[in-house]
């Protein structure tokens, strides 16, 4: 029987009339310890003070609010919680689009109203026992050791063999993270063989992902589909695979499947509309973005990107037609919310108004426009920071419609000098020019990059190293060139690197430092700038 007087609870509504009745339920059940917050945000503040163990949170708390599954996506973000908590969600909704929305990010239970104190009794039990079954395990997680949990699991199992099945999930992201890929997939694979179950399905398509294996990864989530049609993650990876075959259209498709049946996911309704804008949808782009720009209001995942892709969206929609009164209007309104929330962030200051003074072209007002792109132009003389590739093609191609040909060509340059070993990225530049001076300005040093990769994989370090030097040379804002430059130093160093190789890489690391966190690349770069500079 659970102890409940030792136990702390939260209560998350924004109803009085719930959380005091609720409260009841658990002081008849022997709790002392209950706290009640009437928003996401106080909740995310108390649980930043106090270690609950178990939360009692609504889905929805009222219009332009976090609702429950933004909650839950900060408190574990934010490691707020922790594993051993019991996380329930607590919603009068009953449709599908709500259940599965409020389920995507796996709360431990889902409870709906009304319910009483025998029902929530019984569902706390059956939770509480599984978590203290569960307790090594979970106790691995909290300190980020995947080989612990594997360890915790075979002991587990050990002690009951009826208890593997409880161990799965847990197995297979512990391989994972500890990069045990080949053991993974025959893990996941022999799952698969007996029990198909969504997320081994999600797990192994993933992976084929991650290693290049698109046909095989969407063989795998198109079996998936067939056998679980209503979970919207399957899409998503199933658009993820089509994308990476070029298959543009189909993957939209997916994607507005797996909208249709999760609406409130902001980063899924943003890939769509992302998608969709490339597709020349436009109708679709704008719905999308308008959706992710309105839920991201209360979401971490609030993006200044969406605003960006919402007005580009509206303005292709309306090409040859002028803008509207309404259009202009809202244009206006998620443009002027990037320049307010973004005052230090000099690429998005620019993006801003050339996307304004391209909206104000297009609406006729071109000597305000005029204004607009001389301030963008004045900004962009002053930027440090790097474009990312998306980004800089679309300030390009603005700066040009705007007659700013040479800044156009300017921006390309960069672009190519900085993502130019990429050939999709030459391919789009080549698209907006045909300046041998832009596309001829990366081929000795990609050439010289890729001898140095070759070289630095058959352990001819020193060799390795004077390719990637000599390509730096001639792209010294090549990100890829100077990250496998600072690699290699460091690799050649050894673990007391000396000081000349240490200012060496620090400078190669102090070249690309502007690289956008988008970029996916950037996670290298951190780990590699807190090796060479520390914390």
């Amino acid at each position: 029987m659970l102890q409940y007087g030792q136990k702390s609870f939260l209560i998350v509504d924004d109803f009085t009339d719930f959380r005091t009745s609720t409260r009841s339920m658990l002081r008849e059940l022997g709790v002392r310890d209950v706290d009640t917050a009437d928003s996401g945000e106080q909740a995310l503040r108390m649980c930043g003070q106090k270690r609950y163990d178990f939360v009692l949170q609504d889905f929805h708390l009222g219009d332009g609010k976090k609702n429950g599954q933004q909650v839950l996506e900060d408190l574990l973000l934010d490691k707020l919680i922790s594993h051993e908590c019991v996380f329930i969600m607590v919603t009068a909704e009953s449709s599908q689009a709500i259940v599965l929305s409020a389920i995507e990010h796996e709360p431990d239970a889902y409870l709906t109203k009304p319910f009483n104190r025998v029902g929530l009794a019984q569902r706390l039990e059956k939770l509480v026992q599984r978590k203290t079954l569960l307790k090594p395990i979970l106790q691995a997680l909290d300190r980020g050791q995947p080989a612990q949990v594997l360890v915790a699991c075979a002991e587990l199992c050990k002690q009951d063999p009826r208890f593997a099945p409880l161990c799965l999930r847990y197995r297979a992201d512990a391989l994972r993270d500890l990069n045990r890929f080949d053991e993974l997939e025959k893990f996941l694979k022999g799952i698969l063989a007996s029990r198909p179950q969504p997320w081994v399905y999600a797990a192994l398509g993933n992976l084929m992902l991650k290693r290049g294996q698109h046909a095989q990864a969407q063989g795998v989530f198109e079996q998936a589909l067939k056998a679980f049609p209503i979970m919207p993650s399957l899409y998503d990876g199933m658009a993820e695979a089509l994308i990476a075959q070029g298959e543009s259209k189909r993957a939209q498709h997916m994607l507005e499947e797996a909208v249709r049946l999760s609406p409130l996911a902001v980063r899924r309704q943003a890939a769509l509309g992302k998608l969709a804008l490339e597709n020349a949808d436009f109708d679709s782009a704008s719905k999308a973005f308008r959706h992710a720009v309105s839920q991201g209001q209360s979401s971490r995942y609030k993006s200044a990107e969406s605003n960006l892709g919402l007005a580009q969206a509206l303005m292709n929609k309306n090409v040859g037609n002028g803008l509207d009164a309404r259009t202009r209007v809202e244009i206006n309104t998620v443009l002027s919310e990037v320049a307010k929330e973004h005052v230090e962030d000099q690429g998005l200051q620019v993006r801003a108004r050339l996307m304004k003074a391209a909206s104000l072209q297009q609406a006729g007002d071109a000597e305000t426009a005029a204004k607009l792109t001389e301030q963008a132009m004045q900004r962009l003389e002053k930027m440090d920071q790097f474009f990312s590739v998306e980004a800089a093609l679309t300030v390009a191609k603005q700066l040009q419609q705007l007659g700013q040909d040479a800044a156009g060509s300017s921006i390309l340059k960069g672009c190519v000098e900085t993502y130019g070993d990429d050939p999709k990225v030459m391919q789009s530049v080549a698209k907006l020019t045909d300046d041998p001076t832009v596309l001829g300005a990366v081929t000795e040093a990609v050439d010289l990059n890729r001898q140095g990769v070759r070289s630095y994989q058959g352990g001819q370090l020193s060799e390795a190293l004077g390719m990637f030097r000599k390509a730096l040379a001639l792209q010294p804002k090549n990100i890829s060139i100077a990250l496998n430059t600072a690699q290699a130093l460091l690799r050649i160093g050894g673990e007391v690197t000396p000081p000349a190789l240490l200012q060496e890489c620090r400078n190669c690391l102090t070249s690309v430092g502007g690289i956008p966190k988008s970029d996916s690349r950037y996670e290298r770069y951190r780990k590699l700038h807190l090796r060479v500079f520390g914390a």
